[in-house]
């Protein structure tokens, strides 16, 4: 438990920058800062990538964030979230998995995030003919934070960044208590168990991705971690450890059901992350000859 919270309380700076930087778009509304968000837009996606793959999970949960004040599109979204992989490398490299094969994975995450974030961010352009509008205004209603009432920014942010932070830790908590009754152990990178995971099929062709898939959107460290130490021995194929990879956003997607109001939006983000996690897993285990071990 105490991991729990030690992980969770990672995320304050991440999520006070964030909301501080939303705070200052809305207080300067149609100002240079929003006009340069807008023009950037073009580029998220590639941002987005390169970002992502830094081992934490705080990226993702600004970009949700984000996401919902309409600062970045959905392709930078999926793009975050796809190449996101919680604790996965970390505890890749404390398994002395070699170095070329990690740095695959990064690459891999990386430009498989990127392509689906261009392609998403297209796709969704087509359909509406136009960009998300930058809209805090929705996210400070939603929170009931009560903005605009001469607090500046930084009290508005920290209303925010305590909201996030509890709703985050009361659901982290819960699930490292589930994971505890059906025998995972603790979250930590020298003793995380794995016992719920073990006798899944995490091995079997396509149904190894499907269930990797799964796990990786389980928003807790205990999967990453638990992922990573399957595959170093051996018993989740590369696909299946790369589709949990891919999914393994930690926990942007709770931040994105928790600050965005559209539930529709937020259920397609999350189907978009599992498919293409699934399907680029197979890929990246079967066309790109990951070793298993």
């Amino acid at each position: 438990m105490i991991h729990v919270i030690k992980e969770t309380l990672l995320l304050l700076p991440f999520l006070f920058v964030t909301y501080l930087v939303l705070e200052a778009i809305e207080a300067h509304a149609g100002g240079a800062l929003e006009r340069f968000l807008e023009r950037s837009r073009s580029i998220g996606p590639l941002a987005g990538g390169l970002l992502g793959a830094v081992p934490q999970c705080g990226v993702s949960a600004m970009t949700a964030s984000f996401y919902a004040g309409g600062v970045v599109s959905v392709g930078t979204l999926l793009a975050v979230f796809l190449s996101t992989s919680d604790e996965l490398i970390p505890v890749l490299i404390s398994s002395r998995i070699p170095a070329s094969i990690i740095a695959k994975i990064v690459v891999m995450k990386i430009i498989a995030a990127v392509a689906v974030g261009f392609t998403a961010g297209g796709l969704v352009y087509l359909v509406r003919q136009k960009n998300r509008a930058v809209d805090i205004e929705r996210l400070c209603r939603h929170s009931h934070c009560h903005c605009h009432k001469g607090k500046g920014i930084a009290l508005p942010a920290l209303i925010h960044t305590a909201e996030i932070f509890v709703f985050i830790l009361a659901v982290s908590l819960a699930l490292h208590f589930c994971m505890e009754y059906f025998g995972s152990g603790h979250c930590c990178h020298e003793h995380c168990g794995h016992g719920p995971f073990e006798s899944w099929r995490l091995n079997t062709p396509i149904i190894g991705e499907l269930l990797g898939g799964l796990v990786g959107l389980i928003p807790n460290c205990a999967a990453s971690v638990a992922s990573a130490r399957l595959y170093s021995e051996g018993v989740m194929s590369s696909g299946a450890m790369m589709a949990s990879s891919f999914t393994g956003c930690g926990v942007g997607l709770l931040v994105l059901f928790r600050t965005n109001r559209n539930v529709v939006e937020n259920v397609l983000v999350l189907i978009s992350v599992y498919v293409c996690g699934v399907v680029l897993g197979w890929l990246s285990g079967f066309l790109l000859n990951i070793p298993e071990f």
